[in-house]
């Protein structure tokens, strides 16, 4: 990891990242793409190291209380987090100010946090984004071989139910030929229902392969399913978006189960409760000022 000094740390949209690059490993990660114009190698963290001082500034100059997300590009509770602390430290600030959060990971490490998550939720709105694309272990320790697996995922779904904190699971991305099935949707299905998740982030059954991080999962594959990469080329040639061939079957199975459980489906709707700030709190805010 290398440290950096930044100007700015909240987007236009209140989010932010603080560390730059990715050490879970997963094979399919869009953030490795080129697009994104990392200078180092992914795997070499950029810490943002003033980030705390940053996010301070900007909840004591704001005039309106909102949610500030994190984890949209890089993960905030990343190995080196247990020895850094600064997502627990904006945490803090948060907490401290009044303001609400919503945080997306693959890492079972958020619950060192519950107390925190606990603190903002009584007092604005927390929310916890948790991805799952697999429900088989063994293949989960392939696709993403650094980070917890998909049970332990679960079960910190299933604290943050106990603890009375709301959870948006990411189900995506899923890799044509590898965990499209019925069997695999289910299973994830079957956690989220069990978990009681407020809503499931999904845009079909697919992922999407840009310059750099397609080079780096078809690697993976030749690696690990020998032969799938040359199916790969013969299917979808160099597109951006790769559709299973079992998208269509497998969304039916979604969006009826999701409506039988009162679960949030659509991407829109579940955007909307992540971003909306409660309104009593809205109000109590106009008077810090």
């Amino acid at each position: 990891m290398h440290f950096v000094e930044v100007k700015g740390i909240l987007s236009s949209k209140n989010g932010m990242n603080i560390y730059r690059g990715c050490s879970h490993g997963c094979i399919y990660c869009d953030s490795r793409s080129k697009c994104y114009g990392f200078t180092h190698e992914f795997e070499d963290i950029e810490v943002k190291a003033n980030a705390p001082e940053l996010l301070e500034h900007a909840l004591r100059t704001k005039r309106k209380k909102c949610i500030i997300g994190t984890g949209s590009m890089c993960d905030p509770y990343l190995h080196i987090e247990e020895e850094l602390n600064l997502t627990r430290r904006c945490l803090e600030l948060i907490n401290q100010y009044g303001y609400g959060v919503t945080v997306l990971t693959k890492s079972a490490r958020v619950l060192r946090d519950l107390d925190l998550l606990q603190s903002i939720n009584e007092k604005s709105k927390a929310v916890v984004q948790m991805t799952l694309t697999t429900f088989d272990e063994d293949l989960c320790r392939i696709l993403e071989p650094n980070v917890s697996t998909t049970y332990e995922r679960f079960e910190a779904l299933m604290e943050f139910k106990r603890a009375g904190i709301p959870t948006v699971v990411w189900l995506s991305p899923i890799l044509p030929f590898i965990n499209d099935t019925e069997d695999n949707i289910n299973g994830i299905l079957d956690y989220c229902i069990e978990a009681g998740v407020k809503g499931i982030i999904c845009f079909g059954m697919g992922l999407t392969l840009r310059e750099g991080n397609r080079e780096y999962y078809y690697r993976a594959l030749d690696r690990h399913l020998p032969g799938l990469k040359e199916k790969y080329a013969r299917v979808y040639g160099n597109a951006y978006e790769l559709n299973s061939p079992n998208n269509r079957q497998l969304m039916r199975i979604f969006e009826k189960r999701c409506a039988e459980n009162g679960i949030l489906s659509r991407p829109d709707e579940c955007f909307s409760y992540l971003q909306e700030f409660p309104l009593k709190y809205e109000q109590m805010s106009l008077f810090d000022y």
